[in-house]
């Protein structure tokens, strides 16, 4: 569909604009805030690139809607039509502490499927996408489809902030006896994007939004790979969601560590 392209292209030229203005924010000192707790962190820099796509998707697709992190764009309450959802910087406490490893995430989705995913980390300038249909792509190149995976060979990327009980954390000590390797990054969009790369086998979290897991679902899908909740149903677009996210055959091997659980 011709739309998509033109929208693509609208989407990368905006991510290089966004990147600008972040780089040059690192510069000058944030504006730190916290929302739920003092582990959930915003600052000026995620609100205005919220507000500079809310404003670019506006001008250029009004009758698209958006759903956003910090809470500019729409209120959503179905999918119906063209909704973006959007995390302006997924991993706000790396960007903070680190000044790096943090992600601009995007899902397009039209009536409730994903046409177009983006996954920018920002200060690398790499961007990981795809669009429904046409493949997935790293910096312009093509990424392979994955393949299959084994359990005892796989590094798995977790959300260790999900893991808040000791009941929680005893439901993953078997899995970690049986993979071959475990990380964290503090990005979900980023644990998607290794994903997609073979950088690692599957990602878990117990709890994410949906614009944490829209644009990273496109992607892992277009290459054949597997998004589902822990109890293997389908995600839920609108609402916070459980997240297994894995090679195909590797989902299989991994669910059931928690629907007996």
């Amino acid at each position: 569909m011709a739309i998509w392209h033109e929208v693509d292209q609208s989407v990368k030229q905006w991510l290089k604009e966004a990147r600008n203005s972040i780089v040059e924010s690192l510069e000058h000192a944030l504006d730190i805030q916290t929302k739920s707790d003092a582990n959930d962190l915003v600052t000026n820099v995620d609100k205005e690139t919220e507000q500079f796509f809310v404003k670019q998707i506006k001008e250029h697709y009004p009758d698209h809607r958006m759903m956003g992190e910090e809470g500019f764009g729409d209120q959503v309450n179905d999918l119906e039509g063209v909704v973006w959802i959007v995390d302006p910087i997924d991993g706000t406490m790396n960007f903070v502490h680190q000044q790096r490893n943090f992600f601009i995430s995007i899902g397009i989705l039209e009536d409730g499927v994903g046409q177009l995913g983006y996954l920018y980390d920002v200060i690398l300038d790499e961007l990981y996408c795809a669009s429904r249909g046409k493949g997935a792509f790293f910096n312009e190149k093509k990424i392979a489809p994955l393949q299959e995976g084994n359990i005892n060979e796989a590094v798995v990327g977790f959300n260790p902030a999900s893991i808040h009980s000791e009941q929680t954390a005893r439901m993953f000590i078997p899995l970690v006896k049986d993979i071959r390797g475990a990380r964290s990054y503090g990005s979900a969009a980023m644990e998607f994007a290794y994903v997609a790369t073979g950088r690692m086998d599957a990602y878990i979290s117990l709890q994410l939004s949906p614009w944490d897991f829209a644009g990273g679902k496109v992607i892992i899908e277009e290459l054949g790979g597997v998004v589902t909740d822990l109890q293997g149903n389908p995600v839920n677009m609108l609402e916070k969601s459980s997240i297994l996210a894995a090679k195909p055959e590797l989902h299989k091997q991994l669910l059931p560590y928690f629907q007996s659980r």
